[in-house]
């Protein structure tokens, strides 16, 4: 009887980290749109992609460009003051597969973009207000990027690590944990960024629904799953 148990509880284990694997690959097409926004509308620059940003920034101060300093300095600062927020309030609970507090650093992340929603109509053409945007766009990807590292080794994010270690266990034939979800991952973001240029370019204020839907739905899911547990405290 014990061994059934043991099993059981296992197997819920199991359908509890798949169920986890498929919110991260949720979260991952809310940062493909964000990025193709931030590159496309907002001035060539990331809101995740924290090497490109870097390789730009170095480029702006090589070729004097002091516009593209700005830009990429900036969406720097603002993803590191998202994850300087973030990973304090997704640091709490202790829930092995998702913890609580992940939930409320996303709920943060839900607030930085409905910010950004309620100033794109209004401000994604006035080069002073894009800044406005870009920084709360870049946050929320800041504090997303620390609420699912609380979760292990995987992100939504940045994904350069992710890509290698798919390739990697392709040719080496070794078992990783968590290989569908990094390749979901992958392909989420490729997506993302697909059907974000295809919102600018035919329905452009509907593209920030493209980063509030799949986060909302992802918290109400995260949610809604949640049960009471003592190690949550």
């Amino acid at each position: 009887m014990s061994g059934d148990h043991a099993g059981l509880e296992a197997d819920t284990a199991r359908v509890s980290g798949r169920g986890r694997d498929r919110l991260v690959v949720v979260l991952a097409i809310g940062a493909g749109a964000a990025d193709v926004t931030a590159f496309v509308v907002l001035g060539k620059v990331f809101s995740s992609v924290i090497t490109g940003n870097l390789v730009l920034l170095g480029l702006a101060a090589a070729s004097a460009k002091p516009g593209l300093a700005l830009r990429s300095g900036l969406a720097l600062a603002a993803y590191a003051t998202g994850v300087l927020i973030g990973a304090p309030i997704a640091a709490r609970g202790r829930r092995p597969t998702w913890p609580t507090g992940v939930t409320a650093a996303l709920g943060v992340e839900l607030c930085l973009l409905l910010g950004f929603t309620a100033g794109w109509e209004a401000a994604r053409h006035r080069p002073g207000w894009q800044l406005v945007l870009l920084a709360l766009l870049s946050a929320a990807m800041g504090v997303q990027s620390a609420a699912v590292a609380q979760l292990g080794h995987m992100s939504s994010t940045y994904l350069t690590g992710t890509l290698t270690g798919v390739l990697a266990g392709l040719v080496t034939r070794e078992h990783q944990a968590g290989r569908w979800r990094d390749a979901g991952a992958v392909a989420a973001v490729v997506a993302g960024a697909g059907a974000g240029e295809l919102l600018i370019l035919f329905a452009p204020d509907w593209l920030p629904a493209l980063t509030v839907l799949p986060l909302a739905t992802v918290i109400a899911v995260a949610s809604r799953h949640r049960r009471p547990a003592a190690d949550d405290s």
